[in-house]
């Protein structure tokens, strides 16, 4: 099938779950490898009924080969699971997540063009993220970005955007994540004017548009900690682009770590955040990602994957660009951010 859309198959990809202790990719043909406790989470939660499953898969498959053949996507079925989970089995929504997953890329190809872990190593050496080794108890793996580590001299703040993006592909890829989610935490510590300047409205909505519309994982959680005064003025940046459901969903904690410590225990953060995981190690995440390098290049280093492909006008990322009235609200919010700082 994957011959068929324009991809190229270079048979099984070499995994380094074993050396890191995250689970590993489904297999090429797929099986269930859900517990049978999360089996009924998804039924509860996702509308997954195991008994209809490949039945439903079968629905998006088709819907894709009808209204857009020329799509060059894959259509296996572990690869279509995570865009009908992240839409609770609506195929309409599903087929939705999955063009504007693909139109994003054409939308923002500074993000996505040669997009592989050996092109942000500098953003992973730094430590500006990582994913800490041990679930929740919800199941849900926690990933934890520092932006206070980046300077704008030290490179530009997309490769920031390419490093998350990376980590979020790695993160989706076991079934459990599609089920149970994930939760950020973000350390704002060493955050200033010069790092909150660089994030404009017109690219943060692109950023947030990506997360919300554009990407098949349910963030359960946006923990903040350390967050300087001048956090106000970023989250009015961000706020405007985020739905509802998705803006509640963010705890800002200051610098209390009991607080943090209330929707994450400390069984499961580093010593830094007042945890007893140990020190929080960055190097283990960044292996995870570099040893998946033929892994990215095969999904990310092809041709265009919407070449070709007539969109509906209603697509999210197709048109976005900057306009007079984008660059009069980030001179509002700049002068906010100063006011706040």
């Amino acid at each position: 099938m994957a011959e068929e859309n324009g991809l190229l198959d270079v048979g099984p990809l070499e995994e380094s779950a074993a050396a890191t202790g995250f689970p590993p990719a489904p297999p090429p043909i797929y099986t269930c490898t859900l517990t049978p406790e999360l089996v009924a989470k998804a039924r509860e939660e996702l509308q997954e009924k195991p008994e209809w499953r490949l039945r439903d898969v079968q629905a998006l498959r088709d819907m894709v080969l009808k209204d857009q053949p020329n799509l060059r996507t894959r259509l296996d079925d572990a690869f279509l699971l995570r865009f009908l989970r992240a839409r609770k089995f609506d195929y309409d929504r599903a087929l939705q997540l999955l063009l504007n997953y693909h139109a994003s890329r054409r939308a923002w190809p500074e993000v996505f063009h040669d997009l592989r872990p050996s092109t942000v190593k500098h953003v992973l050496d730094l430590g500006f993220l990582t994913v800490l080794p041990h679930p929740d108890p919800h199941g849900r793996y926690i990933l934890c970005l520092r932006p206070g580590k980046w300077k704008p001299n030290d490179y530009p703040f997309v490769d920031n955007i390419r490093a998350i993006y990376l980590t979020l592909e790695k993160l989706i890829q076991p079934e459990e994540t599609q089920v149970n989610g994930i939760v950020i935490l973000a350390d704002y510590s060493g955050v200033g004017l010069s790092q909150a300047s660089s994030l404009g409205p017109f690219l943060a909505k692109k950023v947030v548009g990506i997360l919300q519309d554009g990407f098949p994982i349910r963030i359960k959680a946006v923990n903040i900690i350390n967050e300087p005064r001048i956090f106000k003025g970023i989250f009015a940046i961000i706020k405007p682009f985020l739905k509802e459901k998705m803006a509640e969903r963010f705890i800002l904690h200051g610098s209390d770590l009991s607080s943090l410590h209330r929707n994450i225990p400390r069984s499961v953060l580093p010593e830094e955040y007042g945890g007893v995981a140990g020190r929080l190690d960055t190097s283990t995440w960044s292996r995870t990602l570099l040893d998946s390098e033929v892994e990215f290049v095969v999904e990310f280093c092809q041709p265009d994957p919407l070449e070709g492909v007539v969109l509906p006008d209603s697509m999210l990322f197709e048109g976005e660009q900057p306009g007079p009235q984008s660059e009069d609200s980030y001179r509002g919010l700049r002068s906010q951010l100063y006011y706040c700082y």
